[in-house]
């Protein structure tokens, strides 16, 4: 929701309370039917809604509905460039590794920070970045216009700072769109029907985001236990790579586990028991039931934290033609 004015504010706010529009999870749309589609970089970060009142000021509200405002103060300058025009824009907000790609896991350091002096500090240490690209109200409402005509009018704001910035986006080519994210480390792709409405807090086919996946061979080195009714059963399995070093934890997979295969694993783990972790770097997990490094599973991913973990891990299959019996 759009945060309360404050005491001697001299009314509600100019624009109305607008929530996000979502994606649905596809493919990109077949090529004969490009030309009429937008396409820009996914970005892994937080999505917020920029509500601009005209006076300076900014205020941040997150997908959930929470104001973030206090949490990223190095947007705050972004309110006097859109003085003098009440304005709600759509964006995502980042933390680039230093290599300059979005990284969530620096992001969630920032994340509900609210404290003054930490956000401050937080602020200095890992900037955040705002990539805008809609708008849905600037002195009066767009979300009816279409989307090549929105962007056409965000652009023409000439947003540009520091900590934000109105990335472009191509149409009509997918497939370039697609190799450029993945050269520059992005999550992926979002498709936009260049024809299509802003709809509010509506998962539309008119916006589609392609994410890319890796597929890697991991070993299990130890699984937890899961809640309720999966209790005795693996909730996730803990992976690792081999490496000349030793065997290196790069996190849990639980999602995409189906009951049989928890039930199977469980029975596979309960004969290989460890003492004691294989890994050779840390595991921050509580409740671990080692084993030893024997099983090989094939998991997606969507790519690596800075710290070395697989982000976004997904179980698809085990490995028994992989499996080591050394």
């Amino acid at each position: 929701m759009v945060p309360t004015p404050g005491p001697g504010a001299a009314g509600p706010p100019p624009y109305p309370v607008i929530r996000p529009m979502l994606a649905v999870l596809g493919p990109l749309p077949p090529g004969p039917e490009q030309a009429g589609w937008a396409f820009e970089g996914k970005w892994d970060g937080a999505r917020c809604v920029v509500n601009a009142p005209g006076d300076g000021t900014l205020h941040l509200v997150t997908r959930a509905g929470n104001d973030a405002t206090a949490s990223y103060p190095e947007l705050g300058p972004l309110g006097e460039q859109l003085r003098g025009r009440a304005a709600v824009l759509d964006g995502e907000v980042v933390v680039p590794d230093p290599t300059g790609r979005p990284d969530f896991g620096l992001l969630q350091r920032r994340m509900g920070v609210l404290n003054p002096r930490r956000t401050a500090r937080l602020a200095m240490e890992l900037p955040v970045q705002l990539v805008l690209f809609d708008v849905m109200y600037l002195d009066g409402p767009l979300t009816a216009a279409p989307y090549e005509e929105r962007r056409a009018v965000l652009a023409g704001l000439g947003l540009a700072g520091p900590n934000w910035s109105v990335p472009g986006y191509v149409a009509g080519h997918g497939q370039r769109a697609w190799e450029a994210a993945l050269h520059g480390g992005l999550e992926g792709v979002m498709a936009k029907r260049l024809s299509s409405p802003y709809l509010p807090g509506v998962r539309s086919t008119d916006w589609v985001k392609t994410k890319y996946q890796e597929t890697l061979d991991v070993v299990i080195g130890g699984w937890t236990e899961g809640r309720g009714a999966l209790g005795g059963l693996p909730g996730s399995v803990l992976a690792g790579v081999a490496e000349p070093g030793g065997l290196r934890f790069v996190g849990a997979v639980g999602s995409g586990l189906s009951d049989h295969e928890r039930r199977d694993l469980a029975q596979y783990l309960s004969v290989i028991p460890l003492d004691r972790s294989p890994f050779v770097n840390p595991v921050d997990l509580a409740g671990v039931h080692w084993a030893e490094p024997r099983l090989v599973a094939e998991i997606t991913v969507s790519g690596w934290t800075a710290a070395g973990r697989v982000r976004h891990p997904v179980w698809h299959r085990l490995r028994p033609d992989l499996t080591r019996l050394d």
